[in-house]
């Protein structure tokens, strides 16, 4: 199967939106101290299936 540009681009998107929804999460609880580490999880989860971000950018 052609990859086309668009296709690399959406997968590179996707990739760097999967990095900072991890960030954003390892820093909520951070400054938490982990207290809510769960809904935050949960919150990651959902903002993720949204917006077409999971742990699989090919996807």
């Amino acid at each position: 199967m052609h990859t086309g540009i668009f296709d690399r681009f959406r997968d590179q998107a996707k990739t760097k939106g999967k990095d900072i929804s991890d960030n954003l999460e390892e820093e909520a609880n951070e400054k938490t101290g982990g207290k809510y580490a769960d809904q935050v999880d949960r919150a990651q989860q959902e903002a993720e299936k949204r917006l077409g971000v999971d742990d699989d950018p090919t996807r």
